[in-house]
């Protein structure tokens, strides 16, 4: 049976005592996401080249800042079945170091839907994890990172952003957005705010990529998952 009313999860740490320096993997974690956002091609894009920029400045403005981290309850969805073979898969390729980054905080991860109905056929193949953000665990406004996973023969549905500018990274596996060209592990996704995307995933392995939004604070803190085009 689909989830219809999914609960938030249970924050175990919340405490301004504890901050990103004081947590060293989400520390390295965090490096790892600037060095991506660095190294990763952008096709000669500008508009790409743009938004790798403002994800690494947003990413330096938290680290300086040293936020708070709220470690939370770690859960688990069926597709995360699924994680530890997109982890052996992608410590394979050219975004191991990520995933070695990954790996070493997978025990502290919250996986979320992130809708409060999930389509059924989406329930078992889907999950994503915010890294920092307004949900944390590192605190911050100034963007959201995260991961997510699909499982093999995904199809995510068409759905847009209102206000928030998007990319994802592949880092292990590989998926088709739009049927327009196939990305595998070490290109880059990059979707306007507003622009409808949907997303395909291999039959063979399952598909794990990190994502950025970058998008004014108040819409990232009130930001709510919607499948189809935003009003």
């Amino acid at each position: 049976m689909v989830p219809t009313n999914l609960p938030e999860p249970e924050l175990v740490s919340a405490s301004a005592s504890l901050r990103l320096n004081d947590a060293t993997d989400m520390r390295y974690l965090l490096d790892e996401f600037y060095s991506l956002y660095r190294k990763i091609a952008s096709g000669g894009s500008p508009k790409i080249r743009s938004h790798q920029r403002a994800v690494r400045e947003a990413i330096g403005r938290v680290i300086r800042a040293n936020p708070p981290i709220s470690l939370r309850s770690p859960d688990r969805l069926p597709v995360t079945d699924h994680l530890r073979r997109s982890i052996d898969r992608g410590m394979m390729d050219q975004m191991a170091s990520m995933i070695r980054a990954l790996n070493a905080v997978r025990d502290q991860l919250s996986w979320e839907y992130g809708y409060e109905k999930v389509p059924k056929g989406l329930a078992r193949k889907y999950g994503y994890a915010e890294i920092a953000g307004p949900k944390g665990p590192i605190q911050t406004t100034e963007l959201t990172l995260g991961f997510v996973l699909f499982a093999p023969s995904c199809t995510y549905p068409a759905h847009a952003h209102n206000g928030i500018t998007e990319s994802y990274v592949c880092l292990s596996g590989a998926v088709s957005e739009n049927h327009q060209g196939v990305y595998t592990p070490g290109s880059m996704i990059f979707n306007p705010p507003e622009q409808m995307h949907r997303i395909t995933v291999s039959d063979i392995d399952p598909a794990l990529l990190a994502y950025a939004w970058i998008a004014p604070p108040e819409i990232l803190i009130s930001n709510t998952m919607k499948l189809g085009k935003t009003k």
